[in-house]
């Protein structure tokens, strides 16, 4: 018969677990100790899924002010990748997100 802990739970039992929680943290934090590519999650907007959608609002409010800023006016119908690429051109012209 296997030896019980006072919780209740086998130690063998718990010991694995323990592992293989230790083990999916280490894959999730270590790989290799490669600092991962920021860039890499980095999409050109011309290849978002959504981008033919209408900007979020966060876009929208910020391409205001970024406009305000710039003293530039904003079509009133673009899509969510141009006002990605659009924020882009506006914080280069304002200074801002440098």
């Amino acid at each position: 018969m296997p030896t019980v802990a006072a919780d209740g739970h086998e130690p063998v039992v718990i010991g694995v677990l323990a592992h293989l929680f230790e083990e999916r943290v280490m894959m999730m934090t270590d790989r290799n100790n490669d600092q991962a590519d920021p860039r890499g999650a980095i999409k050109d907007p011309d290849e978002w899924v959504t981008g033919d959608e209408p900007p979020t609002a966060a876009q929208e409010s910020y391409l205001a002010t970024l406009a305000r800023e710039a003293d530039a006016t904003l079509p009133d119908d673009l899509t969510k990748a141009e006002a990605s690429k659009r924020i882009d051109e506006l914080q280069a012209e304002t200074g801002r997100g440098q």
